[in-house]
């Protein structure tokens, strides 16, 4: 089996990518209206139905139980795929990926915008076990990361253990039969051993709670959801927000609009990316002397950490780095009230780090401005700031990102007794090394509270949470164990633990980000060096949990 994926399959995932999202939008919608209308139907049926009558129509149409595997993984993003590849090669065949939509690729399917892009080096950004020589640039788009990913699925045989369109509503176990059950919204139901929640924590983006944003008359897109149909040459278009994915699409936008609006609320501290394009000398060199493409993700790797250091705690570095940030906009930016207005007020690192080197730029063309009045409302032909003035508009952008499942979980997740997750975490989230939650047994999350990174890439703590996740599967299914749970009192003392360190890193130190809760509490990022949470995923303490 190659190692490296085969170019052309990643162009083909290229096409696939841009034509996906047309046909999922369409499709998705036809079968809501389907949906609702047979509901109705249904409802009306039941009503005047006998209760015997009811019964047997409830026994006919419900899905029986398939039988059970040894492992349920909920999504088909990096993680899902992942655990997949993981289990394949420890032996484990008896898995099944339940995906909601109709494509894998998670959050790189979803995201494809205009100029959508990793800020993390693509050879730190994929699989340590499955290096791909054939990057294009330094940091690969989007489509190319999608092809990366369906390459994967193609590479190690994954098609056939995945179900599309199964979108989870509830995961319960039943202690009696040591299993998971996830029963999707089509009411079809999947029993696993052991069950790996894959879904992301960016999973289900989210429009800002803003006044009169139904009444928009014009067209509405999250970067998200893009709609590739929509033709932006011409319009007088506004875009809402000012983080990741707006850095990247507000260049691509002043290129083919008649006038772009940047509505801004926080200016966030923005550094050069260095995307370069790969020589194809180098593809050679890494295909032909995969040592080298190793030796290049471990410099990218200790690159990396090294920024811990900056982001995560105030150090001496923080400053230098806040100081770099300010030579890029010094550089880029040369009017002062504007460069005033680009400016952050809060210490680096507090808020998610932006890389770009066009968004400074495009803000200074002729047809883009920036707004720094508050938003008041939206009206049915545009955006209507506090100052008064209405900035007339034929498209909103919302650049406002997702839900971040921090303090509740995107379904119902029931363990022993009832408990259900979501309640549990209503004070904020917690979890045991971020993947195992006390009352539910043979259940590992992937990204789960307090593994975010603040400094290096995602996927470095992703590979660390399989690792673990395997070797508690391994148990699960080699000692045949019904119930593997964790200790309420280890999960306490290591949250306590936690939250002592978080007192003392950026994160905390007063901005708002959507790394807190609304009070404040910290579910989401973890306090310390990559190199630190991957020490403490490579051992599995068995006296850390209860079995049965």
């Amino acid at each position: 089996m190659s190692d490296t994926p085969n170019s052309k399959v990643i162009a083909e995932g290229k096409a696939a990518a841009t034509k996906a999202p047309a046909r999922k939008k369409s499709a998705a919608k036809k079968t809501a209206s389907k949906r609702a209308a047979t509901g109705n139907v249904a409802a009306r049926k039941k009503t005047a139905a006998t209760p015997k009558k009811a019964a047997r129509k409830s026994a006919v149409k419900r899905k029986p139980v398939i039988k059970p595997v040894s492992v349920l993984i909920v999504g088909a993003g990096f993680a899902g795929i992942g655990m997949a590849i993981r289990l394949k090669q420890a032996g484990i065949e008896d898995f099944l990926i339940l995906e909601r939509d109709t494509a894998v690729g998670g959050t790189w399917r979803d995201n494809q915008y205009p100029g959508a892009a990793c800020d993390i080096p693509s050879n730190l950004y994929s699989y340590s076990f499955a290096p791909n020589p054939n990057w294009s640039r330094s940091f690969s788009g989007s489509q190319e990361i999608l092809g990366y990913i369906q390459h994967m699925v193609a590479e190690f045989g994954l098609e056939k253990h995945i179900r599309f369109q199964q979108n989870v509503a509830d995961l319960s176990f039943d202690e009696k039969a040591g299993l998971w059950t996830a029963t999707t919204d089509k009411k079809e139901m999947f029993a696993g051993r052991a069950a790996l929640m894959a879904q992301g924590p960016l999973s289900t983006f989210g429009f800002p709670d803003i006044t009169g944003i139904d009444d928009f008359k014009g067209k509405k897109i999250h970067s998200a959801d893009w709609d590739h149909d929509y033709d932006f040459s011409g319009k007088n278009v506004a875009v809402i927000g000012t983080g990741a994915s707006a850095v990247q699409i507000i260049p691509e936008l002043v290129k083919v609009a008649k006038h772009v609006k940047v509505f801004q609320r926080t200016p966030g501290w923005v550094l050069p990316r260095p995307n370069f394009v790969t020589p194809e000398w180098n593809k050679q060199l890494f295909r032909k002397l995969p040592a080298s493409q190793q030796a290049m993700r471990n410099l990218l790797y200790w690159g990396h950490e090294s920024m811990a250091l900056a982001f995560i705690w105030n150090s001496p570095l923080t400053r230098l780095t806040e100081r770099l940030s300010k030579l890029h906009l010094r550089t880029q930016v040369k009017d002062r009230w504007l460069r005033r207005q680009l400016t952050p007020d809060f210490t680096i690192g507090c808020k998610r780090v932006l890389m770009s080197n066009d968004y400074y730029p495009a803000l200074q063309k002729e047809n883009a401005k920036l707004i720094t009045w508050p938003i008041a409302r939206i009206s049915d032909n545009g955006i209507r700031t506090v100052e008064g003035i209405e900035h007339q508009v034929d498209c909103v952008v919302f650049a406002t990102g997702y839900k971040v499942c921090n303090a509740s979980t995107p379904f119902t997740v029931k363990g022993l007794n009832g408990r259900v997750m979501g309640d549990e975490w209503k004070g904020g989230a917690q979890a045991y090394k971020s993947i195992n939650v006390s009352g539910f047994p043979n259940l590992f999350l992937t990204f789960g509270p307090n593994s975010g990174p603040g400094h290096n890439s995602a996927l470095v703590y992703m590979e660390s949470q399989l690792e673990y996740a395997l070797k508690g599967i391994r148990k699960i299914v080699g000692e045949d164990l019904k119930v593997l749970d964790v200790k309420e009192e280890v999960q306490a003392r290591y949250n306590k633990s936690i939250q002592k360190r978080l007192a003392k890193t950026n994160w905390n130190s007063g901005c708002k980000s959507w790394y807190l809760t609304e009070d404040g509490f910290n579910a989401t990022m973890y306090p310390g060096f990559a190199t630190q949470y991957a020490a403490q995923m490579s051992e599995f303490k068995e006296e850390d949990y209860q079995t049965a």
